[in-house]
């Protein structure tokens, strides 16, 4: 479909020749020349903003002022507050979020018929790439047979998702679909899917070259940045949005500049350099502004690596981490197997409109930090956040010391032990490492005879996500301590449940190619997937032995993956310490099995002779690790995986498309359901009321992330999701996750802050997803929420800061509106759920002078009115007045977090697709 381009002026349209090809383009050298103002020191990220500008300039949505703008916010020092119409040019999604955005437009097509209107209007105008990822879970490991039962398995859960999915990719224009058991979706795009320079006619017929530009339903869509495309995660609402045609509204971003020097120490990682980016940029305060890459040490840092740091943006709370276009970029897009026609684009439309990085790169920063690779050491983050950087020689005392906070002044139960011997006796336990007298220690049993476990015990490791296992000098890395360890009579402990799950298909073409994959599966990380496990809580379940003695015994089991989030409760329901490492560490913590090893200094094993063997006697030199990525990692590998990336395997051709124009929503499918967004909504919007009388659903702390509100893992039958799917003869086998079921909003809204970790202040030391009812008894949110609604009583949630961080996904926004929250007061929130809530009707307020939940003594008992919403503007603010529960009241003030004019509308309208909807209906 023809991309429509803003009036042609002439001035900055221009024509580039390459390889006998000519290209229309707009030039930011053009619009200097014509006066425009000076675009000369812009940092390369806000110039892909910039020619989008030039691109739609229209007078309209798009104005020569807000050109200006660009050139303004360079002479101020990086500051600029003017609102912008950006239109990316593709949408990227994964299943989790992507079915419920194609339920979405599906009801949309229901809801547009039912306003008058033609359903085909409701199609992407942009091109959309739907991945499917995030559905496989490792239910088999540590043998051969793991990888196709995990397949067999993933497609008897979900064939509803997936005959609903290839039914929209055969009704809706400009969506394909990446089946099941191919790949990442960020790694397939930055190996793939990406071009760096995109190509599109305009609705002249000409071709049009400009910066390849993106917004995904994943928070670390963030990814590709690393190959110089812009692009970030929103969330579904916000993305549907974006594919019919809305452009994204934005404020010119503060640019934070980090400044990268000297080179990577031998011993060192990738995943090394990226855990102490995260850990800076936390401590900087980066949060809604992009981060750009520049400085010498680029020269030292291969596309891989700087694709990790992009990867883990919303780790460290920017929108985006960029890398400029250099002679790297063009070494990789080569190395992948990009067409050499683009290439050479890539190359001269960089150097043409001044987005290559030379030498002199030197741009004005909002602000700027430094970091000289040559200090980073190896390490390891956790055990609950991705900024909670510890070097790996203090990891083991960061560890018990973790425990011990975590014992502390907590009644111990009765010992292990005495437990044990009450079931017959076992062996006496065995001193632990590093013990300092606060650990818990517990005994299971296998038909290979009984094993300690205790707090500490490493059962997960994996090696999985494609923020690591998309750099290949890692993963050769990990493969060659699997070698030696192998080598030297060392294994995988037992209780350690092992996987290796790669984010594309090329990896394993690779890790083959180098013979190493023969050496992961002989210490246990046999192929379990190709897809997003681990890192997203589709860890799969623990031995039942294993799980058991965990539970039986309160310990305080451990995790080490390679993903890029840690959250409480995301990773296994039976691991409440979770460690971020590079793939190296992983395979050597699963050797070692236990936290409380200091495995940089401790022996980590012994040998076949019985002598000790250390962590430097099985690492891997630089040399050998870029010998064999030389060797293996070809253009060729990269072209022969991907020449048949939508065709899928016999099992994808065989699922079944029904439906045509509209979907036929089956009535007993558990999976996929019709919404009640657009069901009896009128022609016309209405007005933002006041907020009278609301009652507190939660009282929620800092860094409440989207896990806690809306968790994407297990899920148990005595949960009010587990009892809706019991009521409807679902075995609790089939339960499958939350994520799994998004595109059904009853099993979502039941388990809107349901997370097992997550902590109501409302209630006394109580987790998981519970509150006070109407009654004041406690009960869970979902029976709580539905009781206020049958009163007609509004709910409020009151939080702490960086409210709703994490993964981008739109069900912690969708949940909070169907349980009728109203609004959401915190101290500050991150970036995408913030405009999630806005995109579904939920209002969020920021506290002011200094006031917080616990400055004004909330309890929870309090009654909430919230005025001045009837003639509300963007970020403005409103009174609020706090009635507490022995009669007294508080009038404070609230900063109305509704940044922009359009976000007002979104909300008058009940949220975006409502606007967009009668916006369609209506032309």
């Amino acid at each position: 479909m023809p991309i429509t381009v803003g009036h042609d002026t002439s001035k900055t349209r221009k024509t580039l020749e390459v390889n006998g090809k000519s290209y229309a383009y707009y030039s930011i050298p053009a619009a200097e020349a014509a006066g425009l103002g000076d675009f000369s020191k812009l940092p390369a990220a806000l110039k892909v903003v910039l020619e989008n500008m030039l691109r739609f300039e229209d007078g309209k949505t798009v104005s020569v002022d807000d050109i200006k703008a660009f050139s303004d916010w360079a002479k101020d020092g990086g500051k600029g507050n003017r609102e912008l119409a950006y239109r990316p040019a593709r949408v990227l999604m994964q299943d989790f979020t992507g079915v419920p955005a194609v339920v979405d437009l599906a009801a949309m097509r229901d809801g547009i018929k039912a306003l008058g209107g033609d359903a085909q209007k409701i199609n992407p105008l942009n091109p959309v790439d739907l991945v499917i990822d995030h559905s496989v879970m490792i239910d088999e490991f540590g043998n051969p047979r793991a990888f196709q039962m995990n397949v067999d398995r993933e497609y008897e859960r979900n064939i509803e998702r997936y005959e609903f999915l290839k039914w929209g990719q055969s009704a809706f224009n400009n969506f394909r679909v990446v089946p099941p058991g191919t790949g990442i979706c960020h790694q397939v795009n930055l190996e793939y899917l990406a071009q760096t320079v995109w190509t599109d006619e305009d609705q002249d017929g000409q071709e049009v070259a400009y910066p390849d530009t993106l917004v995904g339903t994943d928070s670390h869509t963030t990814m590709v940045n690393g190959a110089a495309v812009l692009g970030w995660g929103v969330g579904g609402i916000e993305a549907e949005a974006a594919m019919l045609g809305q452009p994204i509204s934005m404020l010119i971003p503060e640019v934070v500049g980090f400044k990268l020097t000297g080179e990577m120490m031998e011993g060192t990682t990738g995943t090394d350099l990226v855990l102490k980016v995260v850990e800076m940029l936390r401590e900087k305060g980066v949060v809604g502004k992009f981060v750009e890459f520049y400085g010498s040490g680029l020269d030292n840092l291969p596309l891989a690596q700087r694709a990790t740091i992009a990867n883990m943006a919303p780790e460290y709370g920017a929108t985006c981490g960029f890398f400029p276009i250099d002679a790297e970029t063009i070494r990789y897009l080569e190395q992948t197997g990009r067409e050499k026609d683009r290439i050479a684009l890539v190359e001269a439309y960089a150097k043409e409109n001044g987005f290559w990085r030379t030498p002199d790169y030197d741009p004005v920063y909002t602000d700027t930090l430094e970091l000289d690779m040559g200090t980073i050491v190896p390490a390891i983050s956790g055990p609950k956040r991705p900024q909670d950087y510890i070097a790996l020689d203090g990891a083991a005392p960061a560890f018990a010391k973790f425990v011990e906070d975590q014992r502390a002044g907590k009644d111990a139960s009765e010992s292990s032990e005495a437990r044990w011997e009450a079931e017959g006796g076992a062996p006496e336990p065995a001193d632990i490492p590093g013990d300092q007298g606060h650990h818990r220690k517990g005994w299971y049993k296998t038909d290979d005879g009984a094993y300690q476990l205790h707090d500490g015990s490493i059962v997960i490791a994996s090696i999985t996500s494609c923020t690591n296992t998309s750099n290949p000098y890692v993963m050769i890395g990990a493969g060659l301590v699997a070698r030696k360890a192998r080598e030297l009579g060392l294994n995988r402990k037992p209780w350690v449940k092992t996987s290796l799950a790669p984010g594309s298909k090329v990896v394993s073409d690779y890790l083959e190619a180098a013979g190493l994959q023969e050496d992961l599966d002989a210490v246990g990380f046999n192929l379990v997937g190709y897809g997003c496990t681990t890192c997203i809580g589709n860890s799969g379940p623990l031995d039942e032995p294993i799980s058991k003695a965990i539970n039986d015994y309160d310990l305080i089991a451990t995790s080490v993956l390679s993903g890029n989030r840690n959250f409480e409760g995301r990773i296994s329901p039976d691991v409440r310490a979770n460690y971020l490492a590079s793939p190296p560490l992983v395979v050597a913590y699963a050797l070692v099995g236990d936290m409380n090893v200091n495995i940089a200094t401790d022996p980590i094993g012994t040998d076949k002779d019985g002598n000790d063997v250390y962590l430097k006697d099985i690492w891997p030199s630089n040399a050998e690790i870029a010998e064999l990525v030389e060797k293996t990692v070809t253009r060729e590998s990269f072209q022969s995986k991907y020449a048949d990336v939508f065709k899928g395997d016999e099992k994808w051709q065989s699922v079944e498309v029904n439906g045509g124009e509209t979907y036929d929503w089956p009535a007993s499918s558990t999976y996929v359901q019709n919404p009640p967004y657009f069901q009896g909504m009128s022609k016309e919007p209405g007005e933002i009321t006041n907020i009278e009388g609301a009652k507190v659903l939660a009282l929620l702390g800092d860094m409440i992330t989207t896990d806690h509100i809306s968790p994407a893992g297990s899920f148990k039958e005595s949960t009010p999701a587990g009892q809706y799917l019991i009521e409807r003869q679902v075995p609790v086998r089939e339960f499958n996750s939350y994520g799994s079921r998004r595109g059904n909003h009853e099993v979502m809204m039941r388990g809107t802050f349901a997370n097992i970790r997550i902590k109501n202040e409302m209630l006394d030391g109580v987790e998981g997803g519970y509150t006070k009812g109407p009654d004041g008894e406690q009960t869970s949110i979902y029976d709580a929420s539905m009781a206020h609604q049958e009163q007609g009583t509004p709910l409020v949630i009151f939080g702490g800061e960086q409210y709703g961080a994490g993964s981008s996904r739109d069900w912690a926004a969708k949940g909070t509106a169907l349980l009728g929250v109203k609004a959401v007061i915190a101290e500050s929130f991150e970036r995408i759920h913030r405009s999630n809530l806005v995109g579904m009707g939920v209002i969020p307020f920021e506290f002011t002078g200094g006031d917080t939940r616990k400055t004004l003594e909330l309890t929870g008992e309090e009654t909430v009115s919230i005025t001045g919403l009837d003639t509300i503007t963007p970020l403005a603010e409103v009174p609020c007045s706090i009635t507490y529960a022995d009669g007294s009241t508080k009038e404070i003030t609230l900063k109305c977090r509704i940044d922009t004019a359009i976000e007002k509308e979104y909300v008058e309208h009940g949220g975006v697709l409502h606007y967009v909807l009668r916006d369609l209906a209506a032309a």
